[in-house]
């Protein structure tokens, strides 16, 4: 319930279902609780079932995770394919029912045979994607002690799943108890996450941004800094750029700054005037730009085109209505700090 309220205030504005997912993998958990108790009170019944029920609610546990790492907003490069593909709910599909048919018929014929062993090497498989897609989230996210505790987690559920497949006489109740209690703890983390990144990552609107140009020279060394006030969280956030792009963003304040209703004139690609000077040479200079500064607030490859290059575009810079390839800063004079 707490992850579906969160899922209710954010995801769901976003069309973001990863939170009803994991929800839906911890009540198969919760489920799995009330059997215990139910089996606990009747000795009478067959383990038979019991068994049968505990892998059946693994399996749909297992499913739901696999489930929700397509909505994880950073996935590992090598499995990006994979989990953002058309195809992954017959990839994950497939083998819950290959899983499931086999133990419910196991269930319904009372034979005494190992019913947990599929569903076990299905949460192995679950575990291990899980596991890559965890650190891989935290770590971008710079929480690098979660990334570690989230691999600490899945290390002691595999370690629990392998008990399971030896059959050893170890309570499994108490493994099971530590270990469920450790996956949730990191999808509340996981969770939480991902507020504090919507709330510390937006990009402001351009009357919130300002700017500040700076130049450093240490010997035969010269160092070009921004610093971009108007994010959430500790002051302002510095931004190495190259001399060019440096360059092509003090054009913009400087004009800004001084003549507030004067455009830059972009270069055209086809048939550009031979005898006439063009302030930018083409549109990839503003692109590499925005490349740039999105590295440097974020961390290369931490940043996505929805959630942080349109906006970040759409506050910094105001295109002419006339369609004339004429392009300005939109921040606000008095927040521009030449």
């Amino acid at each position: 319930m707490a992850l579906l309220s969160i899922w209710w205030h954010i995801g769901k504005r976003q069309k973001d279902f990863g939170q009803v997912w994991l929800a839906l993998s911890i009540f198969c958990w919760s489920i799995s609780g009330l059997v215990e108790v139910y089996f606990s009170n009747n000795p009478n019944i067959s383990n038979i079932y019991l068994d049968g029920l505990r892998s059946v609610l693994s399996l749909f546990n297992s499913l739901f995770i696999l489930l929700a790492l397509p909505w994880f907003r950073y996935l590992p490069r090598f499995l990006e394919q994979l989990i953002k593909s058309r195809y992954w709910h017959w990839i994950v599909g497939l083998p819950f029912l290959f899983s499931l048919l086999p133990t419910l018929n196991k269930m319904v014929l009372g034979r005494a045979a190992i019913i947990n062993e599929l569903d076990v090497y299905y949460a192995v498989l679950t575990l291990v994607f899980l596991g890559l897609v965890l650190w891989h989230s935290f770590s971008k996210r710079r929480l690098v002690s979660l990334a570690y505790l989230s691999l600490v987690c899945i290390g002691i559920t595999l370690l629990a799943q392998i008990y399971k497949l030896t059959g050893s006489t170890i309570n499994l109740t108490l493994f099971s108890a530590i270990f469920k209690t450790c996956l949730i703890m990191i999808f509340f983390a996981l969770a939480l996450s991902w507020v504090k990144e919507l709330s510390e990552n937006t990009i402001p609107v351009a009357n919130e941004i300002t700017l500040l140009f700076d130049v450093v020279r240490n010997s035969d060394k010269v160092e070009r800094w921004v610093s971009i006030g108007g994010f959430r969280g500790k002051g302002n956030r510095k931004v190495q750029l190259t001399g060019a792009q440096f360059e092509l963003f003090n054009q913009f304040a400087e004009l800004r700054k001084n003549e507030p209703e004067e455009w830059l004139e972009i270069r055209p690609k086809n048939n550009p005037s031979k005898n006439k000077r063009y302030d930018i040479g083409d549109y990839n200079e503003i692109k590499r730009l925005l490349f740039s500064l999105l590295d440097g607030l974020f961390g290369r490859g931490n940043w996505t085109k929805e959630q942080h290059l349109n906006p970040l575009k759409d506050s910094l810079f105001e295109l002419s209505k006339k369609r004339e390839r004429k392009i300005r800063l939109r921040i606000p004079p008095n927040n521009i700090n030449l």
